[in-house]
């Protein structure tokens, strides 16, 4: 390999409007040449050259501190020199960081619910119908105090798969795991939020509302949990393949 040419599009991809470089990941080998899917993906750090890279904003719900992006790519030249390892395993290379990012998300999530359910026990506190307190009302109570349950428990089982990660071990299940969890929980307590706000919770003065908004994006992305089920049903379980 000398230079390749890649051709193809990606959505989704963060900060090409400000880059001038990029982490791509491109098909070297023939599918049917290679023992499984993964194998013959090699990854590159190269130029992001806009004389064959077309940038398209994509306009958001929410997340707008970081722009995002629908790539195509045409005719791209890419040097052997930017090739990183060994070609075709760059996918290989790519796995060792989901753990990471799951559970770095997942104590993101854990954070956003807090936030989300600080904002709403205040407005309980404070807002008062009929001469007391909202918050004395169990149908007040309980939605939040079931969200600081749950947040807890995802927050445990984030540091859990830190603590797998950080030792070198294993941590795939408790990495999917605690994203799971996170984003179900911080995706209900800022929902609760808005709920224990009433009216107010869908006006921005409040806030409650953008944290519902932020929220799901990593309660989507970057793995669903419809597909975490699956890994977890599969790898925990040792239930069949479902996909």
């Amino acid at each position: 390999m000398t230079t390749i040419i890649i051709k193809g599009e990606k959505i989704w991809t963060s900060t090409a409007l400000q880059s001038n470089k990029m982490l791509l990941i491109a098909r070297t080998k023939r599918e049917d040449e290679t023992a499984r899917p993964i194998d013959g993906l090699s990854l590159f750090y190269t130029d992001l050259n806009r004389d064959h890279v077309e940038i398209r904003p994509i306009d958001k719900m929410g997340r707008k501190c970081v722009d995002s992006n629908q790539l195509f790519i045409d005719d791209l030249p890419v040097p052997k020199e930017d090739l990183i390892g060994e070609e075709g395993k760059g996918f290989r290379y790519l796995l060792h960081g989901l753990n990471a990012e799951r559970i770095l998300i997942s104590a993101s999530m854990v954070g956003l619910g807090r936030c989300a359910l600080k904002r709403a026990a205040e407005y309980a506190r404070d807002r008062v119908v009929f001469g007391r307190p909202i918050g004395m009302n169990q149908a007040i109570q309980h939605p939040l105090a079931q969200s600081w349950a749950e947040l807890e428990a995802a927050n445990l089982m984030a540091f859990r798969a830190a603590g797998l990660y950080d030792s070198g071990k294993e941590c795939g299940l408790e990495a999917n795991g605690a994203k799971y969890l996170a984003a179900e929980a911080a995706f209900k307590s800022c929902t609760n939020a808005v709920m224990t706000h009433g009216g107010m919770g869908y006006a921005k003065e409040f806030h409650v509302e953008r944290y519902l908004r932020e929220c799901l994006i990593h309660r989507l992305a970057p793995i669903s949990p419809q597909l975490i089920l699956s890994y977890l049903a599969e790898r925990a379980l040792d239930l069949p393949k479902s996909y």
